[in-house]
């Protein structure tokens, strides 16, 4: 499979067509193997935002009236074009992002996955019927579409953290506004190209590209009903905060400090594994990479060799080279901030064990590169421990119990995801009921849960109190309709004054 090779600007898609808008600001997108600019973004406005949400309003009737059997097919029609297209959709994805290529595969697989899910609407959308509640009265209850809604998406999953919001959103009859990261944006377009090659009626999904231009005049816009997000968590408490006040729904998923407890009776091959699988794949650009290997007792003296032979024999290239284990990181900026955090790690008298900066690629020395980097004896007090850096730096801190694991992971402000490695049946189910945190794995160090389960942290890794996709997706993204009726033969006559009772 050949690297997505594109040099056309990348625009907008709105009202069934890719369009250039209001084009008044660019922004370049870089091949990050190679360090060189790729395209050109033209960055959304106001009246960009504007006229897609025109366009969403405007469908919305004919979509929302639409059997939900027949919005399913549409739905199966695109995940079937999925399906077809999967490596060249990896392809654009590892050209911007730089995640390797079988990576990418995969997050384009965990896309389809909700994309089958939403297929389901017409089973997800049932309502509840009561017969008899009072005498000659019936009620039901009905699910119905919010109207306009949008999605806000990081850079590290441009194809799967989409899939999390619009499949769902517009099967079940909403119309769906994508603003997708300015780093990685053609994933987009291409998927809105196989939205249209599947049927899906103009207007229903649009794509407006952009900066916080593009996210504030979402977030002031009285028809955007609801706001998904998945990002930072400063941004995400914006992004909460803000369409709060305006009367919005929002979900809004941020950051997050992934630890992984390694007990003393772990099967150490299958611990080192997950660790460097977790903590350095996607060049640690997760949300669900774990960045903090909490060490019980003397477990820690028997792996720290193992994982520093691992780390320093990582194969680092182009992610379009088959034997690639890790890629570059997504900008020149994302580089310098993470080996900030290591040079700060050292002077916080962390114990650098294995040192990723610096490293050149051969034939890539301008390429966004950094090593796998392993830091030994960091503590809670230490800013590489507290904050979420993002690349592909592994923090081990050492604990003397099970106890002191627990009491460490729960007092970080983050609650994302978390696992434990351990042979022990009583200590894993204990980590499952005293964890204070969103997913948890037991020996699965990345426990992002299926698509009909639904994913999402706890503490300030989620604003509002709506998991992604799955069921909770599922009525974030409708309102609930409760309906009483009975008929005049029913109805003794006289006015009633009192409050209605079930009689």
């Amino acid at each position: 499979m050949k690297a997505f090779e594109d040099s056309t600007d990348v625009g907008h898609f709105i009202q069934g067509e890719r369009v250039r808008g209001s084009a008044s600001r660019t922004q370049p997108v870089f091949n990050p193997a190679t360090g060189t600019k790729a395209r050109t973004l033209l960055l959304g406005e106001s009246a960009d935002v504007e006229a897609a949400v025109a366009s969403a309003k405007a469908a919305f009737p004919n979509w929302s009236n639409t059997p939900p059997i027949r919005r399913a097919r549409v739905l199966l029609r695109f995940l079937e074009l999925m399906n077809r297209h999967l490596d060249d959709l990896a392809a654009i994805i590892t050209a911007e992002h730089g995640k390797v290529f079988s990576d990418a595969q995969g997050e384009v697989a965990r896309g389809i996955d909700v994309i089958e899910f939403a297929c389901g609407i017409p089973q997800l959308l049932k309502g509840n019927y009561t017969e008899q509640v009072s005498t000659g009265m019936d009620n039901w209850t009905v699910r119905q579409p919010l109207g306009v809604v949008a999605g806000i998406t990081p850079f590290n999953f441009p194809c799967m953290v989409p899939c999390w919001m619009f499949p769902i959103a517009i099967a079940a009859g909403n119309c769906f506004i994508l603003k997708p990261s300015e780093r990685d944006p053609s994933a987009s377009l291409f998927m809105a190209g196989l939205l249209k090659e599947a049927g899906l009626p103009d207007g229903v999904f649009n794509v407006v590209q952009g900066d916080k231009t593009v996210v504030d005049a979402l977030l002031a816009h009285p028809a955007v009903k609801a706001v998904s997000f998945v990002g930072s968590t400063p941004i995400a408490n914006y992004i909460y905060e803000t369409g709060a006040k305006r009367g919005k729904r929002v979900q809004a998923l941020g950051g997050a400090k992934n630890h992984m407890v390694v007990m003393p009776d772990a099967d150490l091959d299958k611990a080192v594994d997950a660790l460097i699988g977790a903590a350095y794949g996607s060049a640690g650009e997760r949300c669900m990479a774990v960045s903090v290997a909490v060490l019980v007792g003397d477990v820690a003296d028997r792996i720290i060799a193992r994982v520093v032979q691992r780390a320093r024999s990582l194969i680092v290239k182009n992610g379009m080279e088959h034997d690639a284990q890790m890629g570059p990181v997504v900008t020149r900026q994302a580089l310098e901030r993470i080996e900030g955090y290591i040079e700060l790690g050292v002077k916080e008298g962390a114990q650098l064990v294995v040192d990723g900066r610096g490293l050149k690629v051969p034939g890539h020395e301008n390429g966004f590169f950094t090593g796998g980097t392993l830091f030994d004896h960091v503590t809670p007090e230490m800013r590489i421990y507290k904050e979420e850096i993002f690349g592909p730096v592994l923090s081990c801190v050492r604990v003397k119990d099970f106890a002191e694991a627990v009491d460490l992971i729960n007092a970080h402000e983050l609650g994302n995801g978390v696992s434990c490695f351990t042979r022990d049946g009583h200590i894993a189910r204990e980590f499952g009921r005293r964890i204070e945190i969103g997913m948890v794995g037991i020996n699965v160090p990345i426990p992002v849960p299926m698509a009909w389960h639904g994913f999402g942290g706890w503490k300030r890794s989620l604003f509002g109190d709506a998991h992604a996709y799955g069921e909770e997706g599922v009525r974030f993204y409708t309102k609930q309709k409760s309906i009483m009726q009975r008929w005049p033969e029913s109805i003794e006559k006289g006015a009633e004054f009192a409050m209605p009772t079930a009689k």
